[in-house]
């Protein structure tokens, strides 16, 4: 049943992007190059609206059989606002206020009438739980929102949100098999074909971009799965989410950082996120895309062995992959060819 779920989806996705591609056109959802663009002609996006489709078809089809349509409804029409949302900024470039209202609205759906929050965790090292409380449903739709956000900063080259989402879900899809939960599967791996599909025509040199149609349509239903996969659980575990989104968080946090330390608005677009340094490496386009989808794995893989870990050891993994990150970042400059507060002191330590 999931593989021919993501078979199906695979093949709508398929079918269903050259026609999205012509509709973009007609509707004006274009993408022209500047300064700040790495393409150099006009291409369609809004291709996202053909995963979206996809996903949709697929799931709805396997949903009436299992006769359980009803109660996953408001992870629908949570995606539907998304998909509204994105569709309308491709066509007619949002600002950036109507745009948070509306992934706010898509999360406070799944959250108020999905019932999805993360109401408490367990402390390392404590028998006391701490309870969230009052907070639960802000820290849950901060948590949706902020990974709507780090999938759409991240696309920036051809084939790279939709892989680097694909290897995510990968992640989300093999730990909850392992756990036996099949819904997060079954979603997962849907989503998995409608995106593979649409990376025939999106992976470089891209014949259609997925706009912020797909890139929030990728945030919303990765964050949602990594919530219905992992909440409730010890802090430890809800670590295991972060370390699977490990390269667009990290792309995010330190975009923020960047700002603040280059004194810039926290909304202010830039040239100089992690695609952008490794290309000014020397590095060309696909081997940029094909070299982030192996930092993607890697924070995948890292992520199922945690879950595996005892504390001290999921202690000590996390440890690794924060010196790992922050060395990573200071040698590409991702912050500004001048911070490398690490570098800085182990150089001064090997000094004679």
């Amino acid at each position: 049943m999931l593989i021919g779920a993501l078979l199906v989806a695979f093949l709508l996705s398929i079918f269903l992007t050259p026609f999205v591609g012509k509709l973009a056109f007609k509707l004006g959802a274009t993408d022209k190059p500047n300064e700040r663009k790495v393409h150099s002609k006009i291409m369609p996006r809004m291709g996202g609206l053909a995963i979206f489709l996809s996903f949709f078809i697929t799931y709805s089809v396997y949903s009436l059989f299992m006769n359980d349509f009803g109660e996953q409804l408001p992870l629908l029409v949570g995606a539907l606002v998304i998909i509204l949302i994105g569709m309308a900024d491709d066509i007619f470039e949002l600002r950036a206020a109507p745009k948070f209202l509306g992934q706010v609205l898509a999360a406070l759906i799944i959250v108020l009438w999905g019932g999805l929050e993360v109401e408490f965790i367990n402390l390392p090292f404590f028998t006391d739980t701490l309870e969230f409380g009052v907070l639960s449903i802000p820290i849950t739709i901060l948590w949706i929102v902020g990974i709507i956000n780090a999938i759409n900063l991240i696309d920036g080259l051809d084939g790279l949100a939709g892989g680097v989402s694909t290897i995510a879900l990968v992640t989300i899809a093999t730990m909850a098999l392992i756990k036996g939960d099949l819904f997060v599967a079954l979603v997962a791996l849907i989503v998995i074909g409608s995106t593979l599909g649409f990376l025939k025509y999106n992976f470089h040199p891209a014949k259609i971009f997925m706009g912020d149609t797909g890139a929030l349509f990728l945030g919303y239903i990765i964050a949602v799965l990594s919530l219905l996969g992992f909440k409730n659980v010890t802090m430890i575990s809800l670590i295991v989410p972060i370390i699977i989104l490990g390269v667009p968080i990290s792309d995010t946090f330190f975009a923020i950082i960047r700002r603040v330390v280059n004194k810039q608005p926290i909304s202010a677009a830039d040239k100089s996120h992690l695609h952008h340094c490794l290309i000014n490496l020397g590095f060309t386009h696909k081997q940029t895309v094909l070299l982030i989808y192996a930092l993607a794995a890697c924070f995948g893989l890292a992520a199922i062995i945690f879950s595996f870990a005892t504390m001290w050891g999921a202690l000590i993994l996390v440890t690794g992959l924060l010196l790992i990150i922050e060395i990573f970042v200071e040698k590409i400059g991702l912050v500004n060819s001048n911070y490398q507060p690490l570098l800085k002191m182990l150089n001064f330590k090997n000094k004679p």
